[in-house]
Order: C-alpha cells, then sequence, then structure tokens
C-alpha cells in the first residue's frame, strides 16, 4: 500500500492541489520546495493549516543535490516530481537558471531515486512545449479560433519531439531522462506532457498561467496584454482531473512504467485566449480590456492533447468541462481576493519580513 508521497514543488499550484488531495486521504505527504514563486508560501500556510502531523515540509531546492534530497526520496513510495522553472519568457532571460531547475533539477531526483530507492514511482511533469512550433503542421481559422486542418483528435505521443525555446529544452531533457531512467536503469517513471491545467491555488502571471491570470485581472478590473491575435487555442484541464491522472497512472504502473502521455483537456476542452475574456466578463460582471503585441517567441496557434493513449491505458478521461471549471476558478477567485492587490500577493521572506512579489511578464 502507498501511503508516502514526495512533491517536489509541493507548494507550487499543481503541486499543493496534489497535497491537498493526498492529505485529504490521510496519506503522508513531504513537501520538498524552495518557495521562490509567487504564491508558494502562501499555498504551504494553507496546507499546514490543513494538513496537521500527515504533512512535513523541506525547504529544499532540487537543483541542488544533497542530503535533504536525498532524505526525502528514501521516505517515499512514490515521488511526484513537479517543481520546475515554469515560463518560457523567463528561460529565454536567464537560460542558465531555467537549465539547472530543469534539466539538473530532474537529473537530481532521478539520481536520487536510482541510488536511494530503486522501487519509487516517479512522476514527471513535463510540457506540451517538448513538440516545439510544428510549424509544419496545417493550421485553419474557423470562426475567430485557429483548428487543425487534419488533426481532429489532437496531437499524440507519436509526435516528434522538437524542443524550442530553453524552457522548451530544459524541460525535454528531463523529459528524455525521464523515460531513459525507466529504460537503462528499470525505475518506475511516467511522464506527463501536460497542456493547459488551470484551477484554485493558481497564483498566475502574464507570462505563465493565463487562465488563472486572465481571472486575477478581471477580477480586479485590470487590463491584460494578449500576446499574438487572440485565435490561438489550447485544452484546458482542470486541476481535479490532472491529479486522477496521476493516480491511475500510479494505479497500473505495471503499463504506464516507462511511458509518455499527452495530458489535457483533449478536443472537448478548448478554449482560445479571447473565448476565455467572454467567459470572465460573464462570471465578473464587468468587460475585461485588452492590448495586442507581437506573438512571443515559439508560441503555438493551437495545442491540442490527443488523450486517447491515457484512456487506453488506465481509463482516464477530462470529468470538469471549460465552463465548470472556470467557474470554480472564478469562485475560487471571489472568495481569496485578499491574496491579490494590484496584480500582486503577499508573501514572506526568508527573514519573516513582509514582502511582495510582483506578478511579472500567455503560455
Amino acid at each position: 500500500m502507498r501511503e508516502r508521497y514526495l512533491i517536489t514543488g509541493g507548494a507550487g499550484f499543481i503541486g499543493s492541489n496534489v497535497a491537498a488531495y493526498y492529505l485529504a486521504r490521510r496519506k503522508h505527504v513531504t513537501v520538498f520546495d524552495n518557495c521562490s514563486r509567487p504564491g508558494a508560501a502562501e499555498n504551504l500556510r494553507w496546507l499546514r493549516a490543513t494538513g496537521g502531523n500527515q504533512l512535513t515540509f523541506i525547504d529544499g531546492d532540487v537543483s541542488q543535490y544533497g542530503p535533504r534530497l536525498e532524505e526525502a526520496v528514501r521516505g517515499a513510495d512514490v515521488v511526484l516530481h513537479l517543481a520546475a522553472q515554469v515560463a518560457v519568457t523567463t528561460s529565454v532571460l536567464d537560460p542558465v537558471h531555467d537549465f539547472k531547475t530543469n534539466a539538473i533539477g530532474t537529473l537530481n531526483v532521478l539520481e536520487a531515486v536510482r541510488t536511494c530507492a530503486p522501487e519509487v514511482i516517479v512522476l514527471y511533469s513535463s510540457t506540451n512545449k517538448v513538440y516545439g512550433k510544428m510549424a509544419d503542421l496545417e493550421v485553419v481559422e474557423t470562426k475567430g479560433r485557429y483548428r487543425y486542418a487534419d488533426h481532429p483528435d489532437g496531437i499524440s505521443e507519436s509526435r516528434p519531439l522538437e524542443f524550442y525555446s530553453p524552457y522548451g529544452c530544459s524541460k525535454g531533457a528531463g523529459d528524455q531522462y525521464t523515460l531513459d531512467y525507466a529504460r537503462i536503469y528499470g525505475l518506475r517513471t511516467v511522464v506527463f506532457r501536460q497542456s493547459c491545467i488551470y484551477g484554485p491555488r493558481q497564483f498566475g502571471m502574464e507570462d505563465q498561467g493565463w487562465v488563472a491570470w486572465f481571472g486575477i485581472r478581471a477580477m480586479q478590473g485590470l487590463p491584460v496584454t494578449v500576446y499574438g491575435d487572440g485565435k490561438q487555442v489550447r485544452d484546458v484541464l482542470y486541476v481535479d482531473d490532472l491529479i486522477a491522472a496521476y493516480q491511475g497512472a500510479i494505479d497500473n504502473i505495471s503499463v504506464t512504467a516507462g511511458q509518455s502521455y499527452n495530458i489535457g483537456g483533449g478536443p472537448g476542452n478548448t478554449l482560445s485566449l479571447l473565448e476565455l475574456v467572454e467567459v470572465l466578463d460573464e462570471h465578473f460582471g464587468g468587460k475585461l480590456y485588452y492590448s495586442f503585441q507581437d506573438w512571443r517567441p515559439g508560441d503555438q496557434r493551437i495545442f491540442v492533447s490527443d488523450i486517447r493513449k491515457a484512456y487506453a491505458d488506465f481509463g482516464w478521461t477530462p470529468r470538469v468541462n471549460v465552463q465548470a471549471g472556470v467557474s470554480r476558478l472564478a469562485h475560487w477567485l471571489k472568495e481569496n481576493q485578499r491574496l491579490f492587490t494590484d496584480g500582486k500577493t503577499s508573501e514572506r521572506s526568508s527573514d519573516g519580513k513582509l514582502a511582495h512579489g510582483a506578478f511579472v511578464g500567455v503560455e
């Protein structure tokens, strides 16, 4: 029976939701995080208030290999490796930090598992950016949004990888190392190439977490910048459905070990940027103003995941549709307006003084 879960990046958006899921089921959860991202300290406070003695926090950085990481791995049955630098724009500005966090950080986690606890299950949070710009695919515009001309089910795992941007390279390196450690060392690893995940406890920023970022700005009555023409489309996935995918892969590890899965909302759960604006206008009773700027490097006009492999291997399919998911996110934002002031979120620095981590910079 799997009772102990280590979550690197466990104070982040996805990580805190995963931690809460297992804590609610009376599992022991270890959060390994340096709390460098805006919102992480608030998420950790929330987990501590609900987790009791089932929760352990380790202040650690996966880019630094050492006893803390080894100790955390030894105490786990399952490792969910979610710690990452998550924004394309940030990776362009500081590719060295991006590489250390995403590529070296992933290698460090894999090495800790290989040397200290090779029986552990490892789930790696990858990205659809490993497929690059996909400029060879024909894309057409229909009713103010883009669609594939020839891929009605979306992009499958058989699509060749083509890393684009430092972020794509660093996450792609981690992706391939995770798969190779299953092939070479026999580790039980699974890769999730995730599309746009959204939901509560997401402190979205302009350069990453666009669904939440637009929601935050709509709640505040502040404008957003649309990079490109706003017709670009993504399949979006509510975080509870992602957690169900994680659990499905864990429960079927004899099938999923060494495999990669494209995980997103699929063809049935897609949004363009301008469509999201319309939905948020309804939820917040106002008009979300926006302006346009040029496309950003590596941006895809459309990405939709083909999620049939996940259904075939462990019976997973999204259950929360776009309307219900955005409604839940809007409700959480309204209930937690205190966490957001003028595009900032309150944080406490290492010396305990109140600081502010400004939202900088849509993936």
